[in-house]
Formats: C-alpha cells, structure tokens, sequence
C-alpha cells in the first residue's frame, strides 16, 4: 500500500532559513555593482563611446540566454542522480575571482580594447553566477513546503540580498574614489568585495544543506533531455506570462541602476549623491519586505505585485521632472521606487516556484534557468536602453577626470530615460502581469 506524501511543513527553523539566506548576500554584489558601475566605467573612466559600452555589456547576455536553461538542466540531472545539486553551487563559488578580474582593466586598454576586456569577463563571471544562482533558486521548489512557506523563504532572501544591495550600493562608489574614481579605485573595489562576496557564498552552500535537511525534498526522477525540458517550460502558458512581466520589471530596475550616477553628476549636478539615490532605492526593503509579506498572505501575491508595480511608474514619472522637483522631493520619489523593488524582489520569485508546483514538473532547474536568463536579458537590456538614450542625445564619453560640456540634449536624454522609459516599461510589466491566473489556485492548494 503507498504511504501518503508527508504534508509540506509551515514552520522552517530560522537558522536553515538565514543560512540559505546568506548566498544572496554575495550574490547582491554581483546583482548591483556591475549594474550600478559598469556602464559609467566604460564612459567615464575608461573613454568607451556609449554605443560600444551598451554593446559590450547586451552582447554577453546572450551567451546566458543560451547557458542558464542548459545549467538548470544538468542541475536537475545532479539532483535526480546525486540528491542535491551541491556540485553547481561549489563551481559557482568561483565567481567573485571574475568579479574582480571585471574591474582591474590594464593600464594601456581604453576604447575598443577596454570594451573587450569587460565584455570577455562579463562573460566569464555571468556563467559562474548561472552556476551558483540556478540550483539556488531552484531551492524552494524542491521542498516539500506549501504557498505561504515559500513565500517566507524568499522573504529571508530579500531582506539578505537588500543588505548585499544595499552595502554594495553604498560601498562600491566610495571604494573607488568617489567623486574622484580612478582605475585603481576600481581594482581596489573589486577586489575587497569580491572577497566579501565569496565568504557569503559559501556560507549560502552550507545553509541550502541545511534547510533542505530541515524540510525534506520531493522525489526526484532524472529529467528529460535538455531541449525537451526547454520545450514543456515554455509551453506552460502561466509560465510564459510571469517571464514576460518579469523581464520587463527586470529591464527597468537595472535601468534605473545604471542611470543612478548620471542622473547624480549631470542632472542633480553632485556626483555623491549616487550613494544616496542608491540608498533610497534599496534601503526600503529592509523595512518593508514584512509588509509586502503580510499584504501577500492577505490579498495573494499577484494583487501585491501589481500594487508593487503601479507605485514604481508613479515614482518614475515625478524623476523625470529633475532637478526643479528639487531635491528632497526627487529622494522620496526613488525612495517609493525602493518600496515598489522590494515587493517585485520578493513576490515574483515567490510565484516561480508555485508555477513549477502546479505544473507537477521535477524539471525545477530547467524552469529556474529560464527565469534567471530572463533576469540576465533584463540585467543588459537595462544599461543598453539607458546607452541608447545617451547615444540619442549626444552624450560624449571621457577618461577620468577630464571635464566635460554635455550638450543640452544630453541632459534631457538623462533625465527623460531615468523617469518616462522606466514608467512606460514598468506599465507594460502591469498588463503583461495581468494575464497570469495562477495565483488563486495555487492560494487554494497551499
């Protein structure tokens, strides 16, 4: 006679849960630092022209378009074979060494040479983040936990990988120099919160053990081929809808970091306030991601997502006004963008893995790696859109140091694509995201 499936447990001990935790917060530095510095490096420090730099930093998502779906799959197959998916995370755990390498550009390298360079070690480091980041999200699926469980879980990760946002937000400018950034300053960054981020890695490894020692995990079966696999994750109809809302959420946050140190020197004229755009926008979930919890447990995690939604194209249209909003009126905008992050960090990462619940699916990985190219396409559409719209008004790349007169059209192209862009594509995430119908029925399931 089959024994009955152990009901999913409610109640996961905190320590597991702020173990698994930990790995976002290395996570969080290659998340934000690349997003936030990147494409300045290349325009202002290392005279890359705004097309080649937005080039250099989209060309190597597609290397993760096609990587993170074939990375989940061999993270099924290790789970299936192995009964966890350790070995990934381990490899993965190289991924602060490119980090580093990202930012110690060689001294002789600017234009071509210098966009190379990065592009090459973006490469690198975002196939050792697949590695590490597709079989830990791939997490909470495994577990034999209910809706409101999982969505606990990734609250733990939020309020974590906000830390690492948010620590490497406010650290990664002022390691470089601050308003006096030099390529040294560069190297120097990277190379102590590479450090940094290593440690909390592997501290992520040891904790997903933990918890998964704590919950216990469904039955795993080899899954099928790669392309197969692929193939059954697309054709979930609900599956589609959430990627769809998520690359477009994904594509204006990104942009919104990208465009922060622009919008600091050129449009509000004090490049130091970078540290304080960046902590308004990412200081709030650490306050927040309770509420957005507790708004998730009463009203379903969709509803909250699309209030999350909503407030981030509110916010953006008061930044595209500028400086004459004045200051403290401009902080509180991006600090309700910050609000509106946090719910769309949490929530539609925890409606992943209801979808791949719902679809009876041992295929976790192959999902996860879909969700996470959907991330990474986001990552570098971000920074590309807000290169376009430097390259659209003239904006003249430098070395750094050097003084600069952007043209008037510059100015506009700064603050126009760092308010009325980030709203027009987080409306569109709005209809996309109301397509999905999920989310009651995974509610009922529990």
């Amino acid at each position: 006679m089959t024994q009955p499936a152990p009901a999913p447990r409610a109640d996961l001990p905190r320590g597991p849960l702020l173990g698994f935790a930990a790995g976002s917060l290395g996570m969080g530095v290659w998340v934000t630092v690349p997003g936030l510095l990147l494409l300045y490096f290349l325009t202002d420090v290392l005279a890359v022209a705004p097309w080649l730099a937005g080039l250099a930093l989209l060309a190597p998502k597609v290397v993760d378009v096609l990587v993170h779906p074939w990375v989940g799959h061999r993270s099924d197959a290790e789970s299936a074979r192995r009964g966890d998916r350790r070995r990934l995370l381990l490899a993965g755990c190289a991924l602060p060494a490119a980090f580093a390498a990202l930012f110690a550009v060689p001294g002789g390298l600017t234009g071509v040479g210098a966009a190379a360079w990065v592009a090459a070690w973006f490469v690198a480091g975002n196939l050792l983040f697949a590695a590490y980041q597709v079989p830990y999200l791939a997490t909470p699926a495994d577990l034999r936990i209910g809706y409101h469980e999982r969505t606990r879980l990734m609250a733990f990760r939020m309020v974590v990988l906000t830390a690492g946002i948010l620590a490497s937000g406010l650290l990664a400018p002022l390691l470089t120099g601050g308003d006096a950034a030099t390529r040294g300053g560069y190297q120097r960054m990277g190379l102590l919160l590479g450090g940094g981020a290593l440690a909390a890695m592997l501290v992520g490894v040891a904790g997903i053990g933990r918890l998964r020692r704590a919950a216990g995990t469904t039955a795993q079966r080899h899954a099928p081929g790669g392309w197969r696999a692929l193939a059954a994750a697309l054709r979930d109809g609900q599956f589609r809808w959430l990627v769809a809302a998520y690359l477009a959420m994904s594509t204006t946050t990104h942009l919104v970091l990208a465009g922060v140190p622009y919008y600091a020197e050129y449009e509000l004229g004090r490049p130091a306030l970078t540290t304080v755009l960046v902590a308004a926008f990412v200081a709030p979930a650490l306050l927040v991601t309770p509420g957005w919890l507790a708004v998730a447990r009463r009203a379903g995690k969709q509803r909250a997502l699309l209030v999350a939604q909503g407030a981030f194209a509110a916010g953006s249209l008061v930044l595209a006004v500028g400086a004459p909003a004045g200051l403290p009126v401009l902080v509180a905008a991006v600090t309700v963008l910050g609000v509106a992050f946090a719910g769309m960090q949490l929530l539609p990462f925890a409606m992943m893995p209801d979808v791949v619940r719902a679809a009876g699916t041992t295929g976790a990985g192959t999902y996860t790696g879909v969700w996470t190219a959907t991330e990474a396409t986001g990552a570098a559409l971000g920074p590309y859109a807000y290169a376009v719209c430097l390259t659209a008004g003239g904006f003249v790349a430098s070395t750094g140091g050097q003084v600069i007169d952007q043209p008037d059209a510059a100015g506009a192209a700064i603050r126009y694509g760092f308010g009325l862009l980030p709203a027009a594509l987080m409306l569109a995430a709005v209809l996309l995201q109301r397509r999905y119908t999920l989310d009651g029925a995974a509610r009922a399931a529990g």
